[in-house]
């Protein structure tokens, strides 16, 4: 089950599941649905009445400004789960869209009641999954408001490669980033023109080299003292709530 479970995947990261979790997984999900890049899977306001998860593809969360202007909120990689913090709304708070065709798994907020009903385990990793992501978005806050053009960039280019990691999809230090330069500007606050100016600066340096959708580090510690990157918010994990306890 696990195999073939994208939602079962995902909270593997966490903590190995029992037989009754993949169960009670399984009766989550609905028929995975194939999406296309650009294709909007909800925008702000739409009624918030399910989960997805991605199981093939990047997308992204975004809010449209009054001057017309887009920021990109929250990137989702393979294996990630979008709306899980709308649980408690009546509305989304933010549109979602793909950057690349893909696979969506869709379950609905009101099964989520057997799940807290009957595994501790499950319970305590959308806990942690909803922490985590409250984690990335506290980070990208930072990002925005204190650090300069540069650590905005290299900043979120290092975070890409460490969740990356994470998943194993890395290549070496080679990663592949499907985000074009106004994805990019619309994250960090800044224009395509800037972004384009600020990759050609670090190819330049010798701490980026980008073709097309893939970018390689040739050396990741340098970028990351540039971004002045501190790895704790990345370093999520519940299993030391698990030593002495066992799931009911």
């Amino acid at each position: 089950m696990s195999q073939d479970s994208c939602i079962t995947r995902h909270f593997e990261h966490y903590r190995t599941l029992s037989k009754n979790d993949e169960t009670l997984l399984a009766s989550l999900e609905q028929s995975p649905s194939k999406v296309r890049a650009d294709q909007i899977l909800w925008q702000e306001g739409d009624s918030a009445r399910e989960f997805c998860t991605l199981s093939r593809g990047w997308a992204y969360s975004f809010r449209h400004m009054e001057d017309g202007s887009r920021q990109i909120l929250e990137i989702y990689l393979p294996g990630d789960i979008i709306g899980l913090r709308e649980f408690a709304f009546k509305e989304r708070l933010a549109g979602v869209a793909m950057l690349e065709d893909g696979v969506v798994c869709h379950f609905p907020h009101r099964r989520l009641l057997n799940v807290f009903r009957e595994s501790l385990t499950l319970s305590a990793i959308f806990f942690a999954i909803s922490s985590h992501q409250q984690a990335l978005l506290t980070e990208r806050l930072v990002n925005l408001a204190r650090r300069s053009a540069r650590q905005r960039l290299a900043h979120l280019i290092y975070e890409m490669y460490v969740r990356l990691e994470r998943t194993r999809a890395r290549d070496g230090n080679s990663i592949r980033l499907p985000l074009s330069q106004q994805h990019l500007g619309d994250a960090l606050g800044l224009s395509s023109v800037h972004v384009s100016r600020t990759l050609t600066t670090f190819r330049e340096e010798g701490l980026i080299l980008r073709a097309r959708q893939r970018i390689e580090l040739p050396d990741p510690a340098a970028l990351a003292r540039e971004a002045e990157f501190a790895d704790a918010y990345l370093n999520d994990g519940i299993a030391h709530f698990f030593t002495t306890e066992r799931d009911s």
